[in-house]
């Protein structure tokens, strides 16, 4: 062999782990997003809910570390918390759950409400929200249970007095083990618990603000 010849031997060689690298980097740079899912806010209530005055805001949740997250949260066994591979929510929980609720509570048309972060704008009370449970749990062989449970608590603004508490807590079990269905059962058991405590905050914002014209006429 020449030395003209090994050495395009060793450029072709070269280009072609270059060419591979590249690729390989390609593969990963392209490699398919995780499918985003949603949850749907609540849109029919009770009838006889009272209307609010005054004006009601809404805090970002606080949730458990491990749902915390974007990724959607599963349950193998009663002690460990593991997520779905390429599924997430299309936001952290937190966020997802304070949309949600300020959604439905603005469907109900009974009460004002805002997100924590406008600024200028003065609330009333104030929704405090925590995100106790948001999995899906492998009790059984088949098709996991999906589990909500929701924190709630009323605060009187500025001096964030609680006003009243309550919790919700909803499992329903997926119609199959696709994560579309999953996903179905989270929308059913997560929305079960955001009507009970939009229409909760709804009746107890109205009492809390006519204990407060009772104390303090004009």
């Amino acid at each position: 062999m020449t030395i003209a010849s090994h050495c395009l031997r060793l450029a072709v060689l070269a280009g072609c782990m270059v060419l591979g690298a590249c690729a390989a980097a390609l593969q990963l740079a392209t490699a398919d997003p995780p499918r985003l899912y949603d949850l749907t806010p609540k849109s029919t209530f009770a009838n006889d809910l009272p209307q609010v005055p005054g004006r009601l805001s809404v805090e970002v949740p606080t949730a458990t570390a491990g749902l915390n997250s974007a990724r959607i949260a599963l349950r193998p066994t009663p002690t460990t918390l593991e997520y779905y591979a390429g599924a997430s929510w299309i936001d952290v929980v937190p966020v997802l759950v304070q949309n949600l609720l300020l959604e439905s509570l603005d469907n109900t048309g009974r009460i004002d409400v805002i997100g924590r972060e406008v600024v200028g704008v003065r609330a009333d009370l104030a929704l405090l929200t925590h995100v106790r449970e948001f999995q899906a749990e492998y009790d059984s062989p088949g098709a996991p249970l999906v589990r909500v449970r929701l924190q709630a608590r009323l605060v009187r603004l500025p001096r964030r007095i609680s006003v009243a508490a309550t919790s919700e807590e909803f499992a329903v079990r997926a119609r199959d083990t696709s994560v579309p269905a999953i996903v179905e059962a989270f929308d059913e058991a997560f929305g079960k618990a955001l009507k009970r405590i939009v229409e909760w905050t709804v009746v107890e914002a109205a009492a809390a603000q006519r204990e407060t014209a009772d104390t303090h006429p004009t």
